[in-house]
């Protein structure tokens, strides 16, 4: 006992490694300074010194992605969760800001709108295996935020905020933007209208048939989670804002089927949300995850129970695991 209180004591404040190594960055030497920031921070946490340990990382990680150094930046960001956890560190407004400076330190770097429209092949190809790198790096860093937010404070799905920052730098960063991955972080965010204005610039720039998917993919997500809010409010939102643009609000028997199906979340209407998954299947059809959304809605709004896709077999390993 008397060795670990020594060790604390051993441990110099933290401010004063965070000078030192940001002077080694400032002369350019990022590569050994990221080893220091691991090995220094580790001893701070070995320590249980982990407020120190988190200073000193947060130091690095902005540090670094400032200088550009993204690999680096987001290991050390990613460190800094890790370390979070390991301090049972609870998730709350202070905490959040914290996490927000690492993200606003990562780089935005534009990529052409029309990547093929390029002369300088190689160039495109060296700035296409960047950006991917950046959204890899950024990306795991909030993706292991999120997990720790759900686990000491935020709701079950973790911090919303959290999840629109994520939702943003894929979309901004990525050269091409998976605009599912986009959605999925949006409508487990708290801003529909931030949402709306990155629907309608998709929209402005997708391939023909992607637009109405885009706006189902986004209603049935927030629907799947019981959000029938901001399902309509994006909805709005989004017609609102290309009334001043040249962009349509796509046509389609997909898009009656959503209004349709706004109008049948105001009420207990079960045999007409029904009815409409049947006229509407060969729309519905045209991605096969909205099949499975449509089932998490009748359960969230419904009632209806999930059917067992293991069916009887299910049924009988259920029985088996509640005997133990």
């Amino acid at each position: 006992m008397s060795r670990h209180r020594s060790r604390r004591l051993e441990l110099p404040p933290a401010q004063e490694n965070i000078e030192k190594l940001e002077k080694v960055i400032n002369e350019g030497n990022c590569y050994g300074a990221q080893q220091m920031y691991k090995s220094i921070s580790a001893r701070y946490v070995s320590a249980e010194r982990y407020s120190e340990a988190l200073d000193i990382l947060h130091s690095g990680a902005c540090l670094q992605l400032t200088h550009g150094q993204v690999t680096c930046g987001a290991e050390l960001a990613s460190m800094y969760v890790e370390t979070l956890v390991k301090g049972k560190i609870p998730y709350d407004e202070k905490t959040l800001d914290l996490v927000k400076k690492i993200y606003q330190a990562f780089p935005r770097v534009p990529l052409p709108q029309h990547l093929w429209d390029v002369d300088d092949v190689q160039q495109l190809s060296e700035d296409i295996g960047t950006a991917k790198a950046r959204v890899e790096g950024c990306s795991s860093f909030l993706k292991a935020a999120i997990r720790w937010s759900a686990e000491y404070g935020a709701d079950s799905n973790g911090s919303p905020e959290l999840h629109i920052m994520l939702a943003e730098y894929i979309y901004s960063e990525s050269p091409e933007a998976d605009i599912g991955k986009v959605t999925y972080h949006f409508t487990r965010g708290n801003d529909p209208k931030k949402f709306a204005s990155t629907l309608v610039n998709f929209l402005g720039k997708c391939y023909p048939g992607e637009d109405d998917l885009a706006i189902a993919r986004a209603v049935l997500r927030y629907l799947s989670q019981g959000n029938l809010r901001d399902a309509n409010l994006l909805v709005e939102e989004v017609k609102t804002q290309i009334e001043s643009t040249e962009i349509e609000f796509p046509k389609s028997e997909l898009m009656q089927f959503i209004t349709y199906l706004l109008q049948t979340m105001e009420r207990d209407a079960l045999p007409l949300f029904n009815m409409l998954r049947v006229n509407y299947k060969s729309s519905i059809d045209r991605e096969p995850a909205f099949h499975e959304m449509l089932d998490d809605i009748a359960e969230k709004f419904f009632g209806v129970q999930r059917r067992n896709p293991m069916g009887m077999f299910g049924d009988i390993f259920k029985l088996m695991g509640s005997a133990e």
